[in-house]
């Protein structure tokens, strides 16, 4: 998941469809106006306060709120920024262009900013959303995808390497896992196993969630639990795999639990 920040934004929650706008004669209601003045009021002392270089720009990253991927970085200056804010699409200003341009605006792949975090020298900012589709120009999910380590090791890599947190390099090695053959020769590994026998899988998911009830019950020590925890994890991760869920959609449906209780979600769920 994304990781917290020390230095936050919280974008006023003013749909955007409530900002000025041309309604069908033409003129703008007096409301959108009022609304648009009463963002601007919550805006403007929060572009004052960021330290814009000598060309008016500062640096900005865009993060997947999900994954915690960076998808991309850009400049923005001060209507770039106001612009993401009411727009809540991320939005960079071109330096060879001398122009604003918002991610998506061509592929449609935008990136829908849910937050905007400013770092303690508030010289740098970071665009926290979800993208709808790849964000590289080269169809990749991020524009990030060149390792450094084995670029300067020379190693050969089969294609481009994401820049993958934990969680999403073990779904990444699952995945490589299902698509393997089961007709290839030696012996399968584990995870394969797994792949291709559901009781075998479901036992083991629910031994290891016992074993980790068990560290608290018989109050083990932490670095069992988070031993137990990580087998929980990956024997799950390996159940999402076969049923063809990503471990983004689980974390989107956290996230979006965060708004309400368990007591409220639980009867939602109830009533569905």
């Amino acid at each position: 998941m994304a990781v917290p920040y020390s230095n936050c934004f919280q974008i006023p929650k003013i749909n955007s469809k409530s900002l000025l706008f041309s309604s069908s004669n033409g003129i703008c209601t007096r409301a959108s106006s009022v609304k648009a003045l009463h963002l601007d009021a919550k805006v403007d002392p929060l572009l004052d306060s960021v330290k814009w270089d000598d060309k008016g720009l500062a640096v900005a990253i865009a993060q997947n709120v999900n994954t915690g991927a960076i998808l991309m970085q850009g400049f923005v200056n001060r209507e770039a920024l106001s612009k993401t804010i009411s727009s809540r699409k991320a939005t960079f200003y071109s330096r060879s262009r001398s122009t604003l341009w918002t991610k998506g605006e061509t592929s449609m792949n935008f990136i829908n900013v849910c937050d905007v975090f400013i770092d303690c020298d508030r010289d740098s900012i970071i665009y926290l959303g979800k993208p709808d589709g790849p964000t590289c120009h080269t169809g990749a999910e991020t524009c990030y995808f060149t390792s450094v380590t084995e670029d300067v090791n020379e190693s050969e890599v089969d294609g481009n390497k994401v820049a993958l947190t934990t969680l999403y390099s073990l779904e990444s090695t699952i995945t490589k896992r299902k698509e393997e053959s089961s007709e290839s020769s030696g012996k399968p590994s584990w995870t394969k196993r797994l792949l291709l026998d559901e009781k075998l899988l479901c036992s083991k998911i629910r031994e290891e969630a016992d074993e980790l009830c068990r560290t608290l019950e018989e109050n083990e020590d932490t670095s069992r639990t988070a031993s137990e925890m990580a087998d929980v994890l990956y024997h799950s991760m390996v159940l999402l795999s076969r049923k063809g869920v990503k471990i983004e959609d689980v974390l989107e449906v956290l996230r979006l639990r965060f708004s309400q209780s368990g007591l409220e979600e639980k009867k939602a769920r109830r009533q569905s």
